[in-house]
């Protein structure tokens, strides 16, 4: 795997994780009603439920890299598509972030369980992450190397912003609901995720 291609991962791992899906939106719901206390719990359980997710994801890819290079090839031209699509739909998402504050005591470890539970068995994580990961993957590397890089770097940065969300709700709340920043959060995300997308299929065209 080369730096380039790390790094590419990294830039789009980094765009797709501040998208506020059902996880982030859990997150921000604790931290409004709860404070800062929920940071720590709330991301460490969102890191375990995507290792869950990216674990299953990865195996079932190795498995297609395994049986068909067509197949395979086939998966990367859906990936660039679906990262279109998300884009899309985020851009036309408006400014709602639609989180209700969550004010009924919970322990540490329900919190944790709670976020693990809602990100591992959503099944857009792992049909996100089949569609995702593939444009990174290189088919002549050690799949194994790869799914490690790939999953701790992921897994870090998954960590970082979900810890991140949890302080900003919790410290910043007007930001959170201010539906003017929202529609601005998503237009830009939304368009950089276009912009990955178009960039993968012309890659992948030359």
């Amino acid at each position: 795997m080369s730096v380039e291609t790390w790094l590419a991962f990294v830039a789009a791992s980094s765009i797709l994780l501040v998208i506020p899906g059902p996880t982030i939106l859990l997150v921000v719901s604790y931290a409004l009603g709860q404070g800062w206390r929920t940071a720590l719990p709330m991301a460490v359980g969102v890191a375990l439920g995507d290792f869950t997710a990216m674990t299953l994801s990865m195996l079932g890819i190795g498995a297609l890299l395994a049986a068909s290079a067509t197949v395979f090839t086939a998966l990367k031209w859906v990936g660039a598509a679906y990262l279109i699509y998300l884009g899309i739909k985020l851009f036309r998402a408006g400014g709602a972030l639609n989180a209700e504050p969550k004010t009924d005591a919970a322990s540490s470890a329900k919190m944790l369980a709670h976020a693990w539970l809602v990100t591992a068995l959503n099944p857009k994580s792992i049909t996100f992450f089949v569609a995702f990961l593939p444009q990174f993957l290189d088919r002549h590397g050690d799949f194994w190397t790869q799914m490690l890089i790939f999953e701790a770097t992921f897994l870090t940065l998954a960590f970082a912003n979900a810890f991140g969300y949890a302080l900003v709700a919790a410290r910043a709340r007007n930001l959170v609901r201010n539906p003017s920043a929202i529609r601005i959060f998503n237009r830009t995300g939304g368009t950089l995720l276009v912009g990955a997308g178009v960039a993968t299929i012309a890659i992948r065209s030359n």
